[in-house]
C-alpha cells in the first residue's frame, strides 16, 4: 500500500515538475506536507529524538534532497513507467548495502527474487531503449540513474531509521530537513503557483505522508532484504498510471517484465534454509 500511495504521488509530482519545473513542485509539496504532518506530530506531544535518532533523520534527510530533485527533474522528461524501471537498479544495490551496513544475511531466495526482479525490468528498460532519445530525454535519464544510486543508500537508513522513531517522526523529520533544504535557495528559485496548482500540491501532500508512514511501519517489521524487492511492485503501478494519465502505452515486453516482477516479489516473501555466503559484520 506504500508504494501504490507513492507512485499515485509520483503521478501527481510528474504533471507539477512539467508544469512548475522540479524545484518548485518539491518545494511546495514538502511545504504542504510539512504543515499537515506537523499538526498530527505536535499533537502527539512528542519527546526529543535521541541522539542516534537525530543523526539518522540527518542522513536520510540530506540524501532525499539531492535524490527527489534529480529524480523528479529526470521524471519531467522520460516516461513514468521507464523512469522507475530505470530506478530499478537501486533495489539491487541496496540488497548488498544492507548486508554491509546492517549486518544482514542475504538469502538464496532474496539473490533469485533480485534477479527474476531486475529481469523484468531489463525486459521493459530494453524493449523501450529501441527507440530514439532526444538530448533531454538523455539527461533525464542520466538524473534518474544517479538518483537510484542515492535511493538505495535510502532504502538501508530507511530500515534503521524505523527501528529508531515512528512513522510521524520520520514523516516530520523529513520533510523539515528537506524544506528546509529547499527554502534555502528560495530566494533565487521559488515561484508562487497559481491556485490551479493547489488542488495538485495538496493531493501531493497528502499521498507523500501516506506512503511515508506507511513505508516506515513496514520497515519496523521486516528486514530491509526482503522489503527491497517488493519495491518492484512499483512498476505495475507505474505502468498502469503512466498509461491512464498520460497515454503510455503498455506493450508486450511492459506485460512480460511485469510477470517476472510479480514472481520475484512472490519469492522474496518465501523463506529458504540456505543462506548465500553473503556476511558481513554491522557498520
Amino acid at each position: 500500500m506504500g508504494l501504490l500511495t507513492f507512485s499515485m504521488m509520483d503521478v501527481v509530482m510528474k504533471s507539477l515538475a512539467m508544469d512548475l519545473g522540479a524545484y518548485n513542485a518539491i518545494l511546495w509539496r514538502v511545504l504542504a506536507s510539512l504543515a499537515i504532518v506537523s499538526v498530527i506530530f505536535f499533537a502527539r506531544r512528542p519527546k526529543m529524538p535521541g541522539r542516534d535518532a537525530r543523526k539518522v533523520h540527518l542522513q536520510r534527510g540530506i540524501i532525499v534532497v539531492f535524490m527527489s530533485y534529480l529524480f523528479f527533474w529526470g521524471l519531467a522528461r522520460v516516461p513514468l513507467a521507464e523512469a522507475i524501471a530505470l530506478s530499478f537498479i537501486a533495489p539491487i544495490i541496496a540488497l548488498y548495502l544492507a548486508a554491509v551496513f546492517l549486518g544482514e544475511t542475504i538469502h538464496r531466495n532474496a539473490i533469485f527474487a533480485s534477479i527474476l526482479g531486475f529481469s523484468g525490468v531489463l525486459v521493459i528498460a530494453w524493449a523501450r531503449a529501441t527507440g530514439e532519445y532526444s538530448q533531454d530525454s538523455l539527461l533525464g535519464i542520466g538524473a534518474i540513474l544517479a538518483s537510484a544510486v542515492l535511493y538505495a543508500g535510502n532504502l538501508v537508513i530507511q530500515r534503521r531509521q524505523a527501528l529508531l522513531a515512528n512513522p510521524i517522526e520520520i514523516s516530520f523529520s523529513q520533510n523539515l530537513i528537506v524544506g528546509t533544504s529547499f527554502l534555502l535557495v528560495a530566494p533565487f528559485f521559488a515561484v508562487v503557483p497559481d491556485p490551479e496548482y493547489l488542488p495538485l500540491i495538496g493531493a501531493g501532500a497528502i499521498l507523500s505522508i501516506i506512503s511515508a508512514v506507511l513505508i516506515a511501519w513496514g520497515y519496523a517489521r521486516a528486514e530491509a532484504k526482503n522489503l527491497i524487492n517488493l519495491e518492484y511492485s512499483a512498476f505495475i503501478w507505474a505502468a498502469i498510471f503512466g498509461w491512464w494519465f498520460f497515454q503510455e502505452p503498455i506493450t508486450l515486453a511492459t506485460i512480460s517484465g511485469t510477470v517476472l516482477i510479480v514472481a520475484g516479489c512472490i519469492l522474496t516473501t518465501r523463506k529458504d534454509k540456505n543462506i548465500a555466503h553473503v556476511e558481513t559484520t554491522a557498520v
